[in-house]
């Protein structure tokens, strides 16, 4: 019966046979594999998968870049009430309608930029600015 070995020493055996294991030719690898399997219990091929593993690098953060920023929400804000609180969906359609109106009676002054934006904004974004 085979005795267990605790997580840390599979760790130390993991990175002390992993070169060699790399470095090896395929007669060297089997029995490379043989030994570390009967020494940690692991089945053959998650042995495998374990010397193979270039190393745990954590996943980068994705940068989300901020693509509406407040004026973008301020305005969306305006034409929410403007159009009595409609929700996104409905919203949606009815910007290039507003919009005109809006800047018309004075209750918006958009640049060409902001109003490009406003124009692209999707219903599902809306509503998270809107929330």
């Amino acid at each position: 019966m085979a005795r267990r070995i605790s997580m840390a020493t599979r760790t130390e055996l993991v990175e002390a046979i992993i070169e060699r294991y790399r470095s090896s030719c395929r007669a060297d690898k089997q029995r490379i594999l043989d030994e570390f399997v009967a020494v940690t219990g692991y089945h053959r091929k998650h042995a495998i998968r374990v010397l193979r593993h270039r190393g745990s690098e954590p996943p980068s953060a994705r940068q989300h870049v901020v693509q509406y920023g407040p004026d973008v929400r301020e305005a969306l804000v305006a034409l929410w009430e403007a159009s009595d609180r409609l929700c996104s969906k409905r919203l949606k359609p009815l910007i290039p309608i507003l919009l005109p109106a809006l800047e018309r009676h004075g209750r918006l002054e958009l640049n060409t930029e902001l109003r490009d934006k406003l124009l692209m904004v999707s219903a599902a974004t809306m509503d998270r600015l809107l929330s």
